[in-house]
C-alpha cells in the first residue's frame, strides 16, 4: 500500500448506523462483507443492516462512505431484499472476527482480535487482522471511549489465510500459493495445532499437489497420521502410502489392525509392498523398525566413477545418499564413502580405496546403541546390517533427533502474537 490510509476497525463500524445522503437514520449496520478473490487487499462488496426490523443487503455499489459509527448511501431509496450470501463472500463480523487465521509468514496460527479497514486503491478493502490486547481493550469501551484508542501494529492481510470451512458459500481456496510455499513441517505444525476441521482445511488446501501432501504426512506425529487419514478410503489411503517414504509409510499403516493394512498392503505396487512387509517384520523401537531401505551400496571392486554415477541414478532421499556403501560379491558390508569424498576423487581411483568407516549397526540395535554410534563417529547416516552382514537400511540422523529430543516449541497451540 502506498501512503498510510485512515485506518477503521471493524468492531467499531458494525452496530453503527446506516443512513442516507442527508444523513437521516435508516437502520442499524450489523456486518460487512468482503469478497475473497484474487485482490490482495479483499475489497468491501456489501454490507448487511436491520431496517425496519428486517435483514437486508446493501450492496456496495449503492454505498459512498464507510465510516466508524456510520455507513452513507448514494440514494435515499432502499431495495429492502433479504440478505442471501453470494459465491466468495464471508462475513466480517460473522465469519472472521474473534476467530483463528493462518498467518503464513510465520506459520502459525492467530486469532483475529480486531479486523482493519481502509480505503486502499479508490475502494474500502480488508488490510489486516489486529491480534493484541490492545484492540480487546477498544471492543469493551463504550464506543465515544473507544475511538480514542489508537490503532497498534497489525498484520498484513497478505500474510493471512482465514479458515472459512464454517462458511456455506466458500472453503479455504485449492490450491492455494500462499499454503504451498510453506516447509511440509510447517503445514504439519499448523494441522497439529488446528482442532480436527481445520486441520482437514490445511491438508485440503495442498491436496492438489499429491507429493507435498505425502510430505505433510511424513512431518505429522502418529496420532494425526491415523486421525486424518483413517477416515479415508482404503484406496486413497495406498496412494498417500505409495507417495510416502517408505520408513514413514510403514509408520502409517503399522498403525491399522491387521486386518485392513492386509487389504492397504496389497494395494500397493508388488516393490512397495515387499518392503513395507519387511520393515514391518521388526520391532518398531530397533534399527530395523526405524531404518528406511532407501540407500546406495557399490561392489568393492568398482571405480570412484562408476560409484559416482550410481548415486546420479539413485532415487532414493537426498539425506540417505550422505554416504555410499561398499560391499563384496556375496553384499557384505565393507564401509561407507562419504558423497564429499567421492565426488572429490579421480573418476579411476578405486573406490574402496576412499572408505571412510565401516561402523554400522544391526538390525537388533536400539536406539541407545544407534545414537552412541552416530555421535561416537560424527556419522548423519549409520548403515543397517542383517544377519548375514549384509545392509538392508540405513538411519538418518532427523530418523534418531525425531525420538530422543522431545517435541520441541514448534509444537504450538494459539497464539495471539504475530
Amino acid at each position: 500500500m502506498s501512503g498510510a490510509p485512515a485506518i477503521l476497525h471493524l468492531s467499531l463500524v458494525v452496530g453503527g448506523d446506516l443512513v442516507d445522503p442527508g444523513g437521516r437514520r435508516l437502520g442499524r449496520v450489523d456486518d460487512l462483507l468482503v469478497n475473497l478473490g484474487a485482490a490482495e487487499y479483499p475489497p468491501v462488496s456489501g454490507a448487511v443492516a436491520r431496517v425496519a426490523g428486517r435483514e437486508v443487503f446493501v450492496p456496495a455499489e449503492l454505498v459512498s462512505e464507510i465510516a466508524h459509527a456510520r455507513v452513507t448511501l448514494q440514494t435515499t431509496r432502499l431495495d429492502v431484499q433479504p440478505f442471501e450470501r453470494r459465491e466468495g463472500e464471508i462475513l466480517l463480523k460473522q465469519d472472521l472476527l474473534d476467530r483463528q487465521l493462518i498467518n503464513v509468514d510465520g506459520a502459525r496460527l492467530v486469532r483475529a482480535n480486531e479486523i482493519e479497514i481502509a480505503r486502499v486503491e479508490g475502494w474500502w478493502r480488508v488490510v489486516g487482522i489486529d491480534v493484541g490486547a490492545q484492540s480487546l481493550l477498544r471492543r469493551l469501551l463504550p464506543r465515544q471511549l473507544a475511538v480514542r484508542v489508537p490503532a497498534s501494529v497489525f498484520l498484513d492481510w497478505r500474510s493471512l489465510e482465514p479458515f472459512t470451512g464454517h462458511v456455506p458459500t466458500i472453503r479455504l481456496r485449492v490450491p492455494h500459493p500462499k499454503l504451498a510455499r510453506l516447509h511440509p513441517a510447517e503445514l504439519a505444525d499448523l494441522v497439529e495445532a488446528a482442532p480436527h476441521d481445520q486441520g482437514e482445511e490445511i491438508i485440503a488446501a495442498v491436496r492438489h499437489d499429491p507429493e507435498l501432501e505425502a510430505d505433510l504426512f511424513e512431518e505429522l506425529d502418529d496420532e494425526r497420521q491415523l486421525e486424518f487419514a483413517g477416515d479415508r478410503e482404503d484406496i486413497q489411503i495406498a496412494d498417500l502410502l505409495a507417495r510416502m517414504e517408505t520408513d514413514d509409510a510403514a509408520d502409517l499403516v503399522g498403525q491399522f489392525d491387521d486386518e485392513r493394512r492386509t487389504r492397504l498392503l496389497e494395494l500397493l505396487p508388488p516393490v512397495q509392498r515387499r518392503r513395507l512387509r519387511t520393515l514391518l517384520g521388526y520391532e518398531p523401537m530397533t534399527a530395523g523398525g526405524l531404518m528406511s531401505p532407501d540407500f546406495v551400496a557399490v561392489y568393492t571392486q568398482a571405480t570412484a566413477g562408476e560409484a559416482l554415477d550410481r548415486v546420479r541414478r539413485a532415487t532414493g532421499p537426498g539425506d540417505a545418499l550422505a554416504w555410499v556403501f561398499a560391499i563384496t560379491t556375496h553384499r557384505r558390508y565393507r564401509g561407507a564413502v562419504s558423497l564429499p569424498d567421492l565426488v572429490r576423487a579421480d573418476a579411476v581411483v578405486p573406490f574402496v580405496d576412499l572408505i571412510g568407516h565401516s561402523q554400522s549397526v544391526t538390525t537388533r540395535a536400539g536406539l541407545d546403541e544407534i545414537a552412541r554410534a552416530m555421535t561416537d563417529y560424527d556419522l548423519t547416516v549409520v548403515p543397517v546390517l542383517d544377519d548375514a552382514e549384509r545392509p538392508v537400511g540405513v538411519i538418518t540422523v532427523d530418523d534418531v533427533l525425531e525420538l530422543v529430543i522431545p517435541p520441541p516449541g514448534r509444537r504450538f497451540g494459539v497464539f495471539g502474537g504475530p
